[in-house]
């Protein structure tokens, strides 16, 4: 009698536990999150530019121009009806530097667990992340945070890819746009572009079909001004080759310019870059090492092509052809994989023993300017209590209308913000439409500044009434004026007074 042979079974994996070396580089993380912030983590919230959270946000507000904060708001919306805004900033915050180091410390294989940490150090503190900090474009830098996990999974089962890809996800276009420049060479070289692709594809519908329908228009004058520039002495190349030549002066560390900063920071990155090359002759060369090396190269050539004329009329002419050309504008966002690359390549170099010690300490020996809140540049504040009251009777009532936000421009410099410019709250803080100014002025190196138009085409029709005078005619229920405002005239216009603080006065038709 034949006897059926059975396939061996394999045993089922063991369980990993967490031990000390496994939480390594989370608690590394954590560290270096608790270094960078500083007094970021005290309780109230920081407003910098686009890092903006408002009390008690709408879930769905109602915006125009290109969909930039989709779902990041959401998220952040959603989070704040079971925790304190303020517990939620700081959690994403922190989340950042801690889900980059366990990320980058993924990438480097387990028995080596100094190389781990070097990765872990490198890709959660450098100058990149610091820069998009200082801007507050905290839902890029997650999604960025959350890439070495997305190069980690591009081989493994499409669900194991779709968690890893959720931070990008959360963060919006940016992140998902580093995110399609990362991933894509890499599923080129396994063999999975379909699934890689598709991904992608859904993860980015919740922004991608708003802007398409959004009528919004994108000025090519921004190309110069979003234009890399120097940060140090050696150029605008050196520059984006040490992972810095951010657009924005704002941006920078205390420091950042100084000799030893730009030679520094070149020679890390360069020892980084030199150690992932080496990787290629090495058995232990991960499948993904290829596809990374040439999004590397790509991110960095679209970074550059701002520091030529030729490159920005280049780009000029394909945002006049098509407004969706307009992210590359910021070039200097797709330097995010050669990070992750000087990371993997440093860990290579340094594998073990004082060597590697060295490198884990080195990304902060490096930036030390980046603690404690770079320096102060990171600070808590808390809105007055006439904000959280002008909100209350906006949201309260029934009656239809947009609410129209003074003085015209973009950003504000609040007292009790200790005079840090933030983007306007009340584009944040009501369930209704609201119009406000999103003209950006760029400050050019030398002095002098650039206008970059509006996006919106409501609001650019509104600040032609503005310029006219016709305040009868603006198309809103709601004028919100903040701070001492005397160049509006609106009572004779037919506004009422509905409420009156020490900063803000808002007015009713």
């Amino acid at each position: 009698m034949d006897v059926e042979r059975s396939s061996p079974v394999p045993p089922a994996p063991a369980r990993a536990r967490l031990t000390p070396a496994r939480m390594a580089p989370a608690l590394l993380g954590a560290a270096l999150a608790a270094l960078a912030l500083g007094p970021a983590l005290g309780w109230g919230l920081v407003l910098r530019y686009d890092l903006l959270f408002v009390p008690d946000a709408p879930l769905l507000p109602d915006r125009g121009g290109f969909p930039r904060a989709v779902p990041s708001d959401l998220v952040v919306a959603l989070l704040s009806r079971v925790l304190p805004v303020e517990i939620v900033q700081k959690g994403l915050l922190a989340g950042i530097f801690v889900l980059a180091a366990t990320g980058a410390a993924a990438l480097v294989a387990p028995e080596r667990r100094l190389a781990r940490l070097v990765a872990a150090a490198c890709f959660a503190w450098n100058i990149y992340l610091a820069q998009r900090l200082m801007l507050g474009q905290w839902a890029l830098l997650l999604g960025v945070a959350g890439l070495p996990w997305a190069v980690r999974a591009t081989g493994l089962r499409w669900t194991r890819l779709a968690a890893a890809l959720l931070p990008a996800a959360i963060g919006g276009f940016q992140a998902m746009l580093v995110s399609a420049l990362t991933l894509l060479p890499i599923a080129v070289a396994r063999r999975r572009v379909p699934v890689v692709a598709g991904i992608l594809a859904v993860y980015s519908l919740p922004w991608a079909l708003p802007a398409l329908g959004s009528g919004a228009v994108t000025d090519p004058a921004g190309v110069d001004a979003f234009a890399a520039r120097a940060d140090g002495p050696f150029g605008v190349l050196a520059s984006l080759f040490s992972l810095g030549g951010i657009w924005s002066a704002d941006a920078g560390l205390p420091g950042q310019e100084s000799w030893w900063s730009a030679t520094t920071r070149l020679l890390l990155v360069a020892a980084g870059v030199l150690g992932y090359a080496r990787l290629r002759s090495r058995p232990e060369r991960p499948a993904w090492w290829g596809g990374l090396a040439v999004a590397a190269g790509a991110g960095f050539c679209v970074a550059a092509l701002g520091a030529f004329p030729a490159g920005r009329e280049a780009l000029k002419g394909l945002i006049a052809l098509w407004p969706g050309f307009g992210p590359l504008r910021d070039g200097q966002v797709y330097l995010a994989p050669l990070v992750l690359v000087a990371a993997v390549g440093l860990a290579a170099a340094l594998r073990s023993g004082a060597p590697a010690l060295v490198g884990v300490m080195a990304p902060v020996l490096v930036l030390p300017t980046l603690a404690y809140g770079a320096f102060g540049r990171l600070a808590v504040a808390a809105y007055p209590p006439e904000w959280r009251a002008v909100q209350r009777i906006v949201n309260d009532d029934p009656a239809p209308g947009a609410l129209l936000s003074l003085p015209w421009g973009a950003h504000r410099a609040f007292a009790w913000n200790g005079g840090r410019v933030v983007l306007d709250p009340a584009t944040k803080l009501f369930e209704r439409r609201v119009i406000a100014d999103d003209t950006l002025v760029v400050g050019l190196p030398g002095g002098g500044r650039l206008r970059v138009r509006g996006e919106d085409p409501l609001n650019r029709r509104v600040a032609g009434l503005l310029a006219a005078g016709d305040y009868a005619g603006l198309p809103a229920r709601y004028v919100l004026v903040a701070g001492s405002q005397n160049e509006f005239s609106l009572e004779p216009a037919g506004w009422k007074t509905v409420f009156r603080g020490e900063e803000l006065h808002l007015l009713r038709r």
